[in-house]
């Protein structure tokens, strides 16, 4: 029989190096990995810091790096004043630092894990899009610093604050709109900003009381995640999770190709794919990790899911495919490595101290695996499928929001009062 290799399917944007930029959240593709070479595994405030850079206010948005230039959002803490910033790459200063939006009065955010800047930009050559959910979605020239194009019509109450990454296809920007009023996926033209196709999601919530209105005021129907466009049976497909089910489209068209229902809602983790299956987090509840063959349309809940898996299952952050293997780590500090086929628990492991947290998503680059903790503890390991292996553990003075990127022999790491450079 022959053996199925997993392979991570990147279709976004492709280089002659996969990764000599770090385009989009979670990298180009959004899958967590990166070809960048030689980077370290051992680090401190005094050790293998080429520079540090104080980024003001906060920001849980992740680094893009595209040549010289690395991009990132931040905002005040009540969410009156949004800002973009950029970073030379090779020095660590801040080349541009501009205002966006004035919000007279932002929607309050009503927990202590979210921001007003937690949307990570997309960046491509020439231009960079800044987006802040419903507060705004801008495009910058990244040569002159000009701003092409804005948009803060695009409805949503976010509630918790906005959370999902937009990212580039083709001629065209996606944005997700997951609220607890709208639901929607739109594609904007990247030129200019107008509306390409608009797709509203399902609305069949389930939260409805004998009155009418929706338990919790809507905290049930929103969610954050990020799409992947991926390619399967030849054909391309956009997925993209939402509370109480995922669903795949046709990015081109916006038109829906597949659903799975679930129970879970807040969803924020990535999907990822590979080897014939995407792996779908369910979101907040009792979170569940469900292999989808998405190779069907329609409703597919009942008849195009391999297995599931609940237990040490992140809310937040997404997994890594490596080979055959999921490798993951919830939110409580539990690694653990996971057979892609068959979702059976190869090993765990508490990472980062007992009283972990963890909000950012992993990154695979120079043959390791990179977690960071809330607390600023960046482990190290090594994708072993047999065992846990620890390489290093390093401390930041702040911790971790932001997901790491990795370009050439660099990390970029974003704490949450500061950009480093990581390197040799």
């Amino acid at each position: 029989m022959i053996r199925i290799k997993f392979l991570v399917c990147v279709v976004l944007m492709l280089t002659s190096s996969v990764n000599a930029n770090w385009t989009q959240f979670r990298g180009p593709g959004g899958q967590g990995h990166s070809d960048a070479t030689d980077l370290p595994v051992k680090w401190s405030e005094t050790k293998n810091v080429k520079w540090k850079t104080a980024i003001h206010d906060l920001g849980w948005s992740s680094p893009v790096v595209f040549g010289d230039q690395i991009w990132l959002t931040t905002a005040t803490k009540d969410g009156k004043q949004m800002f973009v910033v950029c970073v030379d790459r090779n020095n660590g200063k801040i080349l541009l630092d501009r205002k966006l939006h004035d919000n007279a009065n932002p929607e309050p955010l009503g927990n202590s894990t979210n921001c007003y800047g937690s949307p990570t930009p997309v960046i491509e050559d020439g231009r960079v899009y800044i987006h802040f959910g419903s507060y705004g979605t801008t495009c910058i020239n990244t040569k002159t610093f000009d701003q092409i194009w804005q948009r803060t019509d695009l409805p949503c109450l976010h509630y918790r604050g906005p959370g999902s990454s937009p990212i580039i296809f083709e001629k065209t920007l996606i944005l997700t709109m997951d609220g607890i009023d709208h639901q929607y996926m739109v594609a904007l033209d990247k030129t200019n900003g107008q509306e390409v196709w608009k797709k509203d999601r399902g609305t069949d919530f389930g939260d409805l009381q004998p009155d009418g209105k929706p338990r919790a005021n809507g905290d049930f129907r929103k969610a954050y995640c990020t799409p992947i466009i991926v390619k399967v049976d030849g054909k391309l497909q956009m997925i993209i999770p939402s509370s109480k089910a995922a669903y795949a489209y046709d990015p081109r068209t916006g038109k829906e190709i597949w659903k799975v229902r679930y129970k879970g809602f807040s969803n924020a983790s990535m999907t990822v794919y590979g080897g014939g299956l995407a792996f779908v987090n369910t979101g907040f509840g009792k979170p569940d990790l469900w292999a989808v063959k998405p190779n069907a349309t329609g409703d597919i809940t009942n008849s195009h899911v391999a297995w599931k898996l609940r237990r040490n299952v992140p809310k937040k952050p997404s997994p890594l495919l490596i080979g055959e293997h999921l490798f993951m780590c919830d939110d409580g500090g539990v690694a653990s490595c996971v057979e892609a086929k068959t979702g059976k628990q190869v090993w765990t492991n508490r990472i980062g101290g007992r009283a972990a947290k963890y909000s950012s998503s992993p990154l695979y680059a120079g043959g390791h695996v990179y977690y960071g903790s809330e607390g600023g503890v960046t482990t190290v390991i090594k994708p072993n499928t047999k065992k846990f292996e620890l390489v290093a553990e390093n401390k930041l003075d702040a911790g971790f929001m932001a997901s790491p990127a990795a370009v050439g022999k660099a990390l970029y790491l974003r704490t949450k009062t500061h950009l480093y450079r990581i390197e040799k």
